[in-house]
């Protein structure tokens, strides 16, 4: 018996042994992989496949929002920034910036975070970078420095920036450890809270507490991210599946969480636009054409009735809510179904086989509008397909994820394509504006104006607030007239916990997620 009591404890002081060296055992990033402790299951949409910012522009937001990577600086609810990795900086002509690295931070593997390390990463992004994720559009610059010694990095810009901050604080300059055998599609390291331990774009993700984290106390030891699709967010919060959930998209479900004490709701400012981009390639290059389809357009019911008011409509690129003078632009192509039908009869654009659809140059106009089915885009697709047959125009529709239609759209294999965009993305709508600069390498629908090409070099180089708020107005106006774009309205974004978590509420610059503010409710 003695035999056998010895026996059982050296094998349950084994089995201990080998929980603990498990419990330790690490995912090269220095952090736990297991489970216990407290544990956050946030469900949200799959927004990239891949989690590598030089691949694809969601993918650097993915960084942000699940809480593995921060920039040099961070954005503020008012779309000023503040300083995280990054301060202290100078700059004596807005060309040559000096940014003072941070003393103490390490990557979530526990390397340390130098001036280097971030030129390294920026060395591999500005050398990978894809068609949608184009760093250059943010910062163009003839030279970046790295000095160790001093902690700094200086970066000398090939034309002068208002605030370079605001850029460097854009998810796509995401800092990440690219020492060693680095993985940044299925396992970038970061110096966020979190630290990724596994990640399927199709199901799921998991992380764990970055026990390196810099900047105060991680509150979860475990985060699960259940990818979910639009429909399933509010039923997975219900049932207690998720603890958390982004964007719910069903007005009604939206409405019935609002109304239960047992879910917190919180709604931020809406700073996004929901558009199609045209695609001046085709057969959308004729002027009468696009006019009438702006005519036939009823945006108000779609943005009232069709997506239940979770968007406002507008006539602009920029929402009503953003101080570039929206109140003084004048819209020439306003909701009139028959002033639509007259513009194509009277440019000869009539159906001659009766078969509903008109032709141009004898063929049937036909539109490919390509879409995904995130923050309702696909239900404006579709409503636009029905106004536009009855305008006498085929509308095809391909929905897919997002992803695939970035890939679409930077080929220009498209002629209507959705979109929802943060306005004011890195602070100022500059860079959002360059989707239709002639010059720019973001400018996927082939739009050509000489004076908003003008105007938009001047608002490059200009300083003033005054005067750039001015060049903006008119940057609008010009889009407009030019039926260049086909807007749906202006999107508010959410965040929906349940009460065992506080502090989830939604940030302007969307970007924040998984942030140290939600934490176990007390």
């Amino acid at each position: 018996m003695k035999k056998m009591k010895r026996f059982l404890g050296i094998m349950t002081a084994m089995i201990m042994a080998v929980t603990m060296l498990a419990g330790c055992g690490g995912n090269g990033k220095g952090n736990s992989d297991s489970t216990e402790g407290n544990t956050l299951k946030f469900g949200c949409f799959s927004y990239s496949e891949s989690l590598d910012p030089a691949n694809m522009i969601n993918a650097a937001w993915c960084n942000s929002r699940y809480g593995v990577g921060e920039c040099l600086f961070k954005y503020k609810d008012d779309l000023s920034v503040e300083n995280t990795i990054c301060d202290e900086y100078s700059t004596e002509d807005n060309k040559t910036w000096v940014f003072h690295i941070r003393d103490g931070v390490k990557f979530s593997n526990g390397n340390d975070v130098t001036p280097s390390a971030i030129k390294a990463c920026w060395d591999v992004l500005y050398a990978n970078k894809t068609g949608s994720s184009n760093p250059s559009k943010f910062m163009d610059y003839e030279s970046i420095t790295a000095d160790d010694e001093a902690r700094t990095l200086t970066i000398v810009l090939k034309q002068a920036k208002a605030d370079l901050r605001k850029d460097l604080a854009y998810p796509v300059f995401v800092i990440l450890d690219v020492s060693g055998d680095y993985d940044l599609a299925e396992n970038p390291i970061g110096t966020g809270p979190y630290a990724l331990t596994s990640f399927d774009s199709k199901t799921k993700a998991t992380l764990v507490k970055n026990k390196y984290y810099w900047n105060g106390e991680v509150p979860y030891d475990n985060v699960e991210i259940d990818f979910l699709s639009e429909d399933n967010k509010a039923m997975a919060l219900q049932n207690g599946d998720v603890n958390l959930v982004e964007n719910i998209t069903s007005a009604s479900d939206l409405e019935t969480l609002k109304k239960d004490d047992n879910f917190n709701v919180s709604i931020g400012q809406g700073v996004r636009c929901g558009f199609a981009y045209v695609n001046e390639k085709g057969i959308l290059k004729d002027d009468a054409l696009r006019q009438a389809l702006q005519m036939a357009l009823d945006h108000k019911t779609m943005c009232e009735v069709t997506v239940g008011g979770l968007y406002t409509a507008g006539i602009s690129v920029l929402p009503s809510s953003l101080a570039y003078g929206y109140d003084n632009l004048k819209n020439p192509y306003e909701f009139n179904t028959d002033k639509a039908k007259k513009l194509l009869d009277d440019a000869g654009y009539k159906d001659t086989d009766g078969d509903g659809i008109r032709e141009m140059n004898g063929k049937n106009i036909s539109l490919r509008y390509i879409t995904y089915e995130n923050r309702r885009l696909s239900d404006f697709a579709q409503a636009i397909q029905t106004q536009l047959k009855d305008l006498g125009i085929d509308v095809k529709i391909d929905s897919m994820n997002a992803d695939k239609e970035w890939n679409l759209m930077v080929a220009g294999e498209y002629d209507l394509c959705d979109s929802n965009w943060i306005t004011v993305g890195n602070g100022d709508p500059t860079e959002y504006l360059a989707n239709w600069y002639g010059k720019s390498d973001a400018n996927f629908c082939n739009y050509k104006n000489d004076k908003f090409d003008k105007l938009y070099e001047q608002l490059e180089t200009e300083f003033d607030e005054a005067k750039r708020a001015k060049i903006i107005e008119q940057l609008q106006q010009i889009l407009i007239d030019d039926a260049a774009v086909v807007v749906h309205g202006y999107y508010n974004s959410s965040m929906i916990s349940d009460k065992t978590v506080t502090g989830a509420d939604i940030h302007t610059a969307d970007y924040y997620w998984l942030t140290t503010e939600i934490a176990p409710a007390k």
